[in-house]
């Protein structure tokens, strides 16, 4: 009877660690979430489930968030006083920096969402109201970490990171005509 060789082992030749560190999966950052509905809106116009999931997708630091969805009257006021705008804009966020406990390291913010206007820019694009209404609160959890598009370069950063956030719910990317 004729012998066969023995195959190498795979790994021969790599060098080995004596001890190796455990690989462990990123902890997700924890979320505490307040959803408010303001005079004229009489519902929320998503879940609460489907809140924490838009939010997570973009978030990368502990934090006490809350989704206040209101009507034009509420938007224009807040837009006028705290930005001298007089407008209902889709989206205004209020950060707070952090908690006063800095071992705690908690984000604060309220991210005021227009639900009119984000129906009207949903009906003018074509697009599912949930597809929008996602996409600025994306973005709103964006401008209370601190990300900002006032420059080209802060822009397409940010850009970049809705888009990878809303590619996570297939939806498209709004940044793209067509």
């Amino acid at each position: 009877m004729k012998s066969t060789p023995r195959s190498q082992p795979a790994d021969r030749g790599r060098q080995r660690t004596a001890h190796a560190e455990p690989r462990t999966a990123p902890t997700r950052p924890s979320l505490f979430l307040a959803l408010q509905t303001g005079p004229g809106v009489t519902e929320l116009p998503a879940s609460r489930a489907q809140c924490r999931r838009w939010i997570l997708s973009a978030l990368s630091q502990d934090a006490d968030l809350t989704l206040r969805f209101v009507a034009r009257n509420e938007a224009r006021s807040l837009n006028a006083g705290y930005r001298s705008r007089d407008y209902a804009p889709d989206v205004l966020t209020f950060a707070y920096g952090r908690t006063p406990n800095r071992s705690l390291g908690r984000l604060r913010a309220d991210i005021v969402l227009c639900v009119p206007v984000l129906r009207e820019q949903a009906r003018v694009a074509g697009i599912p109201f949930a597809w929008r209404l996602a996409h600025l609160v994306i973005h709103g959890v964006l401008h209370a970490q601190g990300h900002d598009h006032e420059r080209d370069d802060e822009a397409r950063v940010m850009q970049s990171l809705e888009t990878a956030a809303l590619r996570r719910f297939n939806i498209p990317d709004p940044y793209i005509d067509g």
